[in-house]
């Protein structure tokens, strides 16, 4: 079981910031990735046909051999986490975003959240606001029209930077210095960001934090491979040439993306 590969997936690519954080980390473990375009973006649509969408992607990388799986997608472990860990005995490992170590962060009091509507709209975002905001003023925004930036492979240029400062305008009014990237996709968008932002604005993300919850999962199971890794394997749900399209700006080494129908 130890050299058996880790399955990870999302909405699209952004699941893929995420997988370069566990190769990164875990560079001995084989990793296997569905970006299920055909279906992105997770965060407009109805929490029952994600949770519908997870469970199928989950029983095709279990039928890959997965010994886990990465929910790399803060709207799928809303909708759907829970689903997949009562019906597979495989370590689940979903995500959220950061508000613990964001509230810790802030000096100013004030913390923003860059997120899809579907993340904000959840009942787990309500109980991390609950559980860790405390006296920290959280100012959400939603931010249609990012994730499909990110999908043709967009991480700069007047498109994204207009979208860019429209979103994050009225969190800089409101005097926060500290912006949680609630979705996987944004960490491509931190170059352009750095650009728009004032210097003391703090960018916040959990995709390494994923990776060392992967981590420790896999220890207590005595799980850890050994090495050397398989080359990555990538499917795409939607065009997998697209996706393939995009893999050098987000994705280093080579690969290519296989057609998945689920």
């Amino acid at each position: 079981m130890n050299e058996a590969p880790v399955g990870v997936f999302d909405s699209g690519v952004g699941g893929l910031s995420v997988l370069r954080e566990i190769r990164q980390l875990l560079p001995t473990e084989s990793l296997l990735y569905v970006a299920d375009s055909g279906f992105v973006p997770y965060g407009e649509k109805p929490p029952e046909l994600i949770c519908q969408r997870s469970r199928a992607i989950a029983e095709f990388l279990l039928a890959q051999g997965a010994k886990a799986l990465v929910l790399a997608c803060n709207t799928a472990t809303a909708a759907a986490v829970a689903d997949l860990r009562a019906h597979f005995p495989v370590p689940i490992i979903g995500m959220e975003p950061a508000v613990k170590p964001a509230t810790l962060a802030t000096r100013s009091g004030v913390v923003g959240v860059l997120a899809t509507t579907g993340t904000l709209r959840s009942a787990r975002f309500a109980a991390l606001l609950d559980r860790f905001a405390g006296s920290v003023k959280v100012v959400t925004q939603p931010c249609p029209g990012l994730v499909e930036c990110v999908e043709r492979g967009e991480l700069s240029g007047p498109q994204v930077n207009a979208l860019l400062a429209r979103y994050t305008q009225p969190l800089l009014e409101a005097g926060c210095d500290t912006l949680i990237l609630g979705c996987t996709h944004y960490p491509f968008l931190r170059p352009a960001l750095r650009q728009l932002l004032p210097s003391h604005v703090h960018l916040v993300d959990t995709g390494a934090a994923v990776a060392r919850q992967l981590r420790a999962r896999l220890a207590e199971l005595d799980a850890l491979a050994q090495g050397p890794a398989q080359p990555t394997r990538l499917w795409s749900s939607g065009d997998a040439t697209a996706l393939e399209r995009v893999l050098p700006l987000l994705w280093e080494g080579n690969a290519t993306a296989e057609s998945l129908s689920v």
